[in-house]
């Protein structure tokens, strides 16, 4: 039967200050993309975090973000090449230690926010941030925004990656997203959300604002977890997906 994976954004408490339900989603996800500290979270959140999913049986990735915590590292950043991938080694190199801590292993690695959106469209600095994620972490597989420039990035490196979609995000005719500035951007609608779902996964493709249709490798399908109803899409989403018959699972690469 065919597989797919469901994520979610993870670990992005800091301190007394809580976002988010981790616990909840980890019984619905298949996959958690945990914060390193960055755009959000800190050491004891990380460490919960990992021995959550590492006690359920749930694939860890990083989630490296822009030094961004006030923005939730979703204000772009111009940053030199170089220093950019010492960012990235800093961030994979403290979930690979707080995940082994925890007793699990880092599986995949997944840009976050302006850092994500910036990759999707200029390939040289996905690569940037890939060749670096990969110089620590030979195997570990690249989450990519399906069917953009992020994605040929990966391809042109070679290794392992996954095709990913947005079931609370709303997209652009190049299967860019749509700005969370722009009204309907973010989806709310958890019954909105799995219909989308169904009708991308049945289609093979990202299927647009405009109506286009876009080829895509569907590996992974993700939820934010800081959207209020992130647990209510999620639930929507897999049970959606499992009445058309798809075991979700963590993806393989």
């Amino acid at each position: 039967m065919k597989t797919v994976d469901l994520n979610a954004d993870m670990g992005e408490s800091f301190g007394d200050w809580r976002l988010g339900q981790d616990e909840a989603l980890m019984n619905i996800v298949s996959s958690a993309n945990i914060a390193c500290g960055f755009h959000a979270g800190d050491p004891d959140v990380m460490a919960r975090t990992m021995r959550l999913a590492a006690a359920r049986g749930i694939g860890i990735g990083a989630h490296p973000g822009f030094p961004d915590l006030q923005g939730f590292g979703r204000r772009r950043i111009e940053i030199p090449a170089g220093t950019l991938a010492n960012m990235i080694r800093y961030q994979l190199g403290a979930a690979l230690a707080m995940a082994r801590a925890a007793g699990g292993t880092v599986r995949h690695f997944k840009l976050h926010g302006a850092l994500s959106n910036m990759a999707a469209a200029d390939p040289d600095l996905a690569r940037t941030c890939f060749a670096a994620a990969r110089e620590i972490a030979p195997d570990i597989i690249l989450v990519v925004l399906a069917a953009t420039p992020m994605e040929a990035a990966a391809r042109a490196l070679g290794g392992p990656w996954a095709g990913e979609i947005f079931a609370d995000r709303a997209y652009n005719a190049d299967a860019s997203l749509v700005d969370r500035r722009q009204p309907g951007a973010v989806i709310h609608n958890a019954a909105d959300a799995a219909r989308r779902m169904r009708a991308m996964i049945g289609a093979g493709a990202i299927l647009t604002a405009d109506g286009t249709h876009i080829p895509a490798r569907i590996d992974t399908i993700c939820v934010h977890g800081d959207t209020p109803e992130a647990v209510e899409i999620a639930r929507a989403v897999r049970a959606g997906l499992e009445t058309d018959g798809l075991i979700i699972a963590p993806f393989g690469g």
